[in-house]
C-alpha cells in the first residue's frame, strides 16, 4: 500500500470510528489527509469503497494475527489465552478499526450487514479453534 492510499485509509478509519460514516464526507477526507479529490478516486471509487476496504483489510490483519498465535501453541488454554491477549492488543492498537466494526455491526443496512459478517466469521473461526482443541484431546 502506498503512503497516500494508506493515509486515505487511516484518516477514513480515524473518521468514520470518531463520527461514523454517514458524517464523514469525501471532503473532510481530502482535507484531512491533504490530498485533491482526484487523488482519493484515483486509490477508491467511493465512500462506500474505502470503507469496505477499511473493513476488510481489519479483519484479515486479525485473521491471520490470530492463527499465527494459535499455531505456537500445543493446549486448549494456551490457545485461548493466546486468542485473547491478541484481542486486548488489538482492541487498544487499533482501537478505531475496533469501533468502526463494532458500531456498524448493529442495524439492517449493507455496511451493517457486512460487518456483522465479518464478526460472525471472527467468532465461528474462534468456535473452531477451541472445538478442534477439545476433540484433539
Amino acid at each position: 500500500m502506498n503512503r497516500t492510499k494508506r493515509k486515505i485509509f487511516e484518516t477514513s478509519m480515524n473518521l468514520f470510528a470518531t463520527k461514523g460514516y454517514d458524517a464523514t464526507s469525501i471532503e473532510e477526507i481530502t482535507s484531512v489527509v491533504g490530498v485533491a479529490k482526484g487523488t482519493l478516486y484515483y486509490h477508491f471509487s467511493s465512500k462506500e469503497e474505502i470503507f469496505n476496504f477499511l473493513i476488510e483489510e481489519g479483519m484479515k490483519l486479525l485473521k491471520n494475527s490470530m492463527f499465527i498465535k494459535v499455531a505456537a501453541c500445543n493446549t486448549l488454554s494456551q490457545k485461548l489465552k493466546a486468542i485473547l491477549l491478541m484481542q486486548i492488543k488489538v482492541m487498544v492498537k487499533y482501537q478505531d478499526f475496533m469501533t468502526l466494526v463494532l458500531s456498524d455491526s448493529l442495524g439492517k443496512g449493507s455496511r451493517n450487514l457486512t460487518c456483522r459478517k465479518y464478526v460472525f466469521e471472527y467468532i465461528d473461526i474462534v468456535k473452531d479453534i477451541i472445538t478442534e482443541s477439545v476433540n484433539n484431546r
